[in-house]
């Protein structure tokens, strides 16, 4: 369970705040996909790279969002991959509607680094909180 290890060690640091522990358990060439109707997803494709990561997603989940969570529940390895359930919740401030919204991420894991991630979410919790 070394994979599973390594994500619930990246889960906890999210929850810290400590996003310099997060982006170094990433790949530097890590593929990061959000689910199809994100509101923060960009043009269909994968942000690639951790500063990408930090400038698309995580600067607007801390500033945009009040008492953003990601709380995980269960976590399953097969092999390479990771899968993480459990569930978002947090306040849009320009609006102040809330989500409380389940996940599933698909992490790919190699050599003790995170290489690929796909987010599973209720997008339509998001978009009408947004």
């Amino acid at each position: 369970m070394a994979g599973a290890d390594l994500l619930r060690g990246l889960y906890e640091a999210f929850g810290r705040g400590d996003i310099a522990a997060v982006l170094g358990a990433m790949d530097p060439a890590i593929s990061w996909h959000q689910a199809e109707g994100n509101p923060y997803k960009v043009d269909g494709g994968a942000w690639i790279g951790p500063n990408a990561i930090v400038e698309n997603l995580f600067v607007k989940l801390g500033t945009e969002w009040d008492g953003f969570t990601v709380t995980p529940a269960r976590f399953s390895e097969s092999g390479d991959r990771v899968i993480v359930e459990g569930r978002y919740t947090g306040t849009y401030k320009a609006t102040g509607k809330s989500i409380d919204a389940q996940f599933c991420h698909i992490w790919n894991v190699k050599d003790g680094k995170v290489t690929a991630f796909q987010q599973y979410t209720d997008t339509a919790q998001f978009q009408g909180a947004m």
